[in-house]
């Protein structure tokens, strides 16, 4: 963050060539500012730069309010924060405005007046783009009050007269006035409350109480919605639907890489988790999103891949403190772990009664015979096999230390299987090296080349 100007009253910010702009320029001339260096106005957004993005990008340098539609966890509320990254990163404001005006043009009749008396000696503040992004959860309880205002009935009983402005208590989207407003599930707004926004959005001014304020606002509204074949709890009116000059429909990510970015950066983990785990998640919540079980109108959100990944986490962060490794790394058998706690997270069609169970469990052996056949195609595994000769068995499970796994692994009789396994995947330690080997045994058993017995402590192949 650069240091906030060192300016205080409106005559020297007249001196120091301020030139004042309406948000809607601000924010293209930084836009076009940006695209024209190669800068990324969008950070942290993966699967949408072919897409969203330039749909997004038009509306915004044609001034548009922007509403975003889509199913859950692909995005919307993480796209819309980014919007202030847009924005100057110091905003003039007289000082003590209510409604944040610019100094050079006062809306409100005690900032007018106090630029009459005062003059060039009026106070000014700086605001940082930060404070200039305002966000509202829609909730069915949410009042005109809470958006646009009301009479204050405290400043009333003062001995104001009931039609004095100073009477008015504003409500949110006046105070986000120069600045950006986000209006998150806007459906769930009642639809009495959306018509108290339709002033908002093309005159610029707002009614309160019988009141007309000619309030010339300037703030931008951006909203997101569910689509309308989804969300049973309401629906944006078409008056209001019709103000926004842009309707952008987001998606889940399409690329896998995508995905497993997505993971990366919003998982909180507490400890390595190899990226051919993060792959399979990222197959696996991919093979949900496409299966005729689950209830693909609710969606299946990103946000089941990364509980998945902080779950893996957490569950070989247990497994070194209960059995003292050095190191924590996720691995294969800690998978089924996720699934165990994930399964709320997903709507099945209905008839899928008393099977939810198998489907999540074939799912997640397919996406790992993906992942199988992505990283070890053209291996040859048959020593491995051999080894297993109907005598020999491999166990492990969520107790089951890596170093303890790999002692007990057959000798392979002077192949170097085990080290290829390790290097297809990139392996760095011994928690690396058992979540690669474990792959491999996996995707031996999902071929049908050697067996598997399972219970609630260990797992066997052989």
């Amino acid at each position: 963050m650069s240091d906030r100007p060192d300016i205080f009253t409106v005559g020297e910010l007249r001196a120091a060539g301020h030139v004042h702009k309406d948000l809607r320029h601000e924010i293209r001339d930084n836009l076009i500012a940006a695209l024209a260096a190669g800068r990324d106005p969008w950070p942290g957004l993966f699967g949408f730069s072919r897409t969203v993005l330039p749909q997004l990008e038009r509306a915004l340098i044609a001034g548009h309010d922007v509403v975003l539609l889509g199913e859950r966890g692909q995005g919307k509320t993480r796209l819309l924060r980014t919007l202030a990254g847009l924005l100057d990163e110091w905003s003039p404001v007289i000082e003590e405005s209510e409604l944040n005006e610019h100094p050079y043009e006062p809306i409100t009749e005690q900032s007018r007046s106090r630029a009459l008396t005062e003059g060039d000696r009026m106070r000014v503040a700086w605001r940082h783009r930060s404070e200039r992004y305002v966000e509202k959860l829609a909730t069915p309880d949410t009042s005109v009050a809470d958006l646009i205002g009301d009479v204050d009935p405290m400043r009333v009983a003062e001995g104001r007269r009931l039609g004095d402005p100073e009477t008015i208590h504003y409500g949110l989207v006046p105070r986000s006035n120069r600045g950006i407003i986000a209006i998150n599930e806007l459906p769930d707004l009642a639809e009495r409350i959306q018509v108290s926004m339709l002033n908002v959005m093309e005159e610029r001014d707002i009614q309160i109480r019988g009141y007309v304020l000619r309030l010339p606002l300037d703030v931008l509204v951006v909203a997101s919605a569910n689509p309308e074949d989804y969300t049973n709890r309401g629906r944006i009116i078409t008056p209001l639907k019709d103000r926004f000059g842009a309707e952008i429909r987001t998606h889940y990510p399409i690329e896998l890489d995508d995905e497993v970015s997505v993971i990366r950066q919003e998982g909180k983990l507490v400890a390595d988790v190899p990226p051919v785990i993060l792959e399979i998640l990222a197959r696996y919540t991919r093979a949900l999103r496409q299966s005729p079980a689950i209830n693909q109108t609710s969606g299946v959100s990103a946000r089941f891949a990364i509980a998945g990944a902080e779950t893996v986490a957490a569950a070989a962060l247990r497994r070194a403190s209960v059995r003292g490794e050095d190191q924590a790394v996720a691995r294969i058998i800690d998978l089924e772990t996720a699934v165990e706690v994930l399964t709320g997270k997903i709507e099945f069609e209905s008839g899928e009664e008393g099977r939810e169970q198998g489907i999540l469990d074939h799912l997640l052996r397919t996406a790992t015979a993906e992942a199988v056949r992505a990283h070890f195609q053209g291996l040859d595994m048959g020593p491995l096999v051999a080894a297993l000769d109907g005598h020999t068995t491999v166990t492990t499970g969520d107790q089951v230390t890596a170093r303890e796994f790999l002692e007990n692994l057959p000798s392979l009789n002077g192949s170097s299987l085990y080290d290829k396994i390790g290097e297809r995947l990139g392996a760095q330690n011994d928690g690396q090296r058992a979540a690669a080997v474990e792959l491999a045994l996996e995707g031996l058993y999902l071929a049908r080349r050697i067996s598997k017995e399972s219970d609630d402590e260990e797992t066997v192949y052989g």
